[in-house]
């Protein structure tokens, strides 16, 4: 049996991404991300649809929901950050919560995304 190594895709050839920051709003804080996922994928499937939300590769970053300030980031494809921002304009509840989603800013580059919008200002 030989090993041989898979070639990296060449950065020309790689799928565009982009990275949107969203920021929650309802009355009572929401701590539970999963549930937040949940929603946004949920969404966006009936939004998009499962053609429109595969082709879209969303991807909600767990690990960079911000608790206190109930903002979070969502991997998107370039091109689909449009279809994205209208199916979070559609979510109205999360764990029988009203919220309302509010889209903040997309970057290109994740550090730059968390620098603009996660962090408080000083």
């Amino acid at each position: 049996m030989i090993k041989t190594k898979l070639k990296p895709i060449l950065p020309s050839l790689r799928e565009k991404k982009r990275y949107l920051v969203f920021e929650v709003i309802s009355k009572d804080k929401i701590t539970d991300i999963n549930a937040v996922s949940d929603s946004i994928r949920h969404y966006s499937m009936q939004f998009l649809g499962q053609l429109g939300t595969a082709k879209a590769g969303i991807m909600v970053l767990n690990n960079k929901w911000d608790a206190e300030l109930q903002r979070g980031i969502i991997k998107v494809s370039h091109k689909h950050v449009d279809g994205l921002k209208a199916s979070l304009m559609f979510i109205d509840k999360i764990n029988d919560k009203e919220v309302i989603f509010r889209s903040l800013g997309v970057s290109g580059i994740l550090n730059k995304a968390e620098r603009n919008y996660l962090k408080i200002a000083a």
